[in-house]
């Protein structure tokens, strides 16, 4: 994540499996590895500990806290204090006008094709209409961008900025494991995962999302996991988080609705794990992954793959002028 932000990104730090001790040290080791840069973290409100890692990056004074799944007001609120700025994900109008309604300072607007939980309107068309919609507001464009090409599209269609989560998992620098970066960046007729390669259901984490085709990701988004095993799934995931039963015990006994979705999160923790992780898929492992699969195609340097998406999307727009030229 350093390593986007020393790039001259914007690396944005997925909180979801870590406590707030963890997500402390992990500021404090950003900040060591990329001084003075930007960079973020990110808060999936929805689930447990993710309040209290939002709150140490307020304390931290983290320049950008992207949040998605929850009211984020008091984050606004907070982190406006010290200059600092909320990212909101959003799938849908109604949401974006909800997050800036809350302090939101910029929409990141996730598309059909996102790794994840992307809504059901494709970038092409949701960029456009939310840009359209709202502004000034910054708009980060995410779901199916991996290249320069894909830059130049997004800024064509009145995004500021592109999202890259499956591109900039699979470089060199990043934690995922290097058994799924293969996976993902050999060509497909090679045996490798192609743009078709991915799922797109709610029944593996209570959600919709897209996920890495595995005999795992067709079993678990087969049918809804039972009442029983979700729970005890989630209340183990939790323990292993170091959240305590008793910070989730009252809502599944008076938010229903809400906390099946939470366990559903928490019961999704250890098939995730394994692939991200430990590089198995199988029956285990099931990898968050975006459309986009079939255009990485190499696990290259974070820097190295940014100045060529820059380069690539400045040959884009103009290949493009010249179509129009009259001369």
């Amino acid at each position: 994540m350093a390593a986007v932000s020393n790039a001259g990104g914007c690396g944005i730090l997925a909180t979801g499996p870590l406590n707030a001790d963890e997500t402390r040290e992990c500021i404090q080791e950003i900040r060591r590895l990329a001084p003075g840069k930007t960079f973020g973290i990110g808060a999936t409100l929805l689930m447990p500990g993710a309040k209290e890692n939002a709150e140490v990056a307020l304390e931290e004074q983290v320049p950008l806290i992207n949040v998605s799944l929850g009211k984020a007001d008091w984050i606004a609120d907070a982190a406006h204090s010290y200059g600092g700025k909320v990212l909101s994900t959003i799938t849908t109008a109604k949401h974006a006008q909800s997050a800036l309604d809350s302090g939101a300072d910029a929409l990141m607007c996730t598309g059909h094709e996102a790794a994840a939980h992307g809504g059901d309107v494709t970038s092409l068309v949701l960029i456009r209409t939310l840009s359209e919609r709202f502004p000034p507001t910054p708009v980060v464009a995410a779901g199916g961008f991996a290249d320069g090409r894909g830059l130049a599209a997004a800024l064509t269609l009145g995004a500021d900025a592109v999202a890259m989560g499956s591109r900039f998992a699979v470089s060199q620098e990043s934690p995922l494991a290097d058994e799924i970066k293969k996976i993902v960046s050999v060509p497909g007729i090679d045996g490798g995962a192609t743009e078709a390669d991915t799922l797109y259901g709610k029944n593996f984490d209570g959600l919709y999302a897209r996920v890495l085709k595995s005999p795992a990701a067709v079993r678990l988004n087969a049918r809804p996991t039972p009442f029983p095993v979700v729970f005890y799934r989630a209340f183990k995931a939790a323990s292993a988080m170091g959240i305590p039963l008793w910070k989730v015990l009252p809502g599944l006994l008076t938010q229903y609705k809400s906390m099946y979705a939470v366990a559903n999160f928490g019961a999704a923790t250890a098939s995730l794990e394994a692939a991200t992780v430990d590089g198995i898929l199988g029956d285990t492992g099931v990898q968050f992954i975006g459309q986009c699969q079939g255009l990485i195609k190499d696990i290259p340097k974070v820097d190295d793959l940014v100045q060529r998406i820059i380069r690539d999307a400045i040959d884009a727009a103009e290949e493009n002028r010249s179509r129009f030229s009259s001369e």
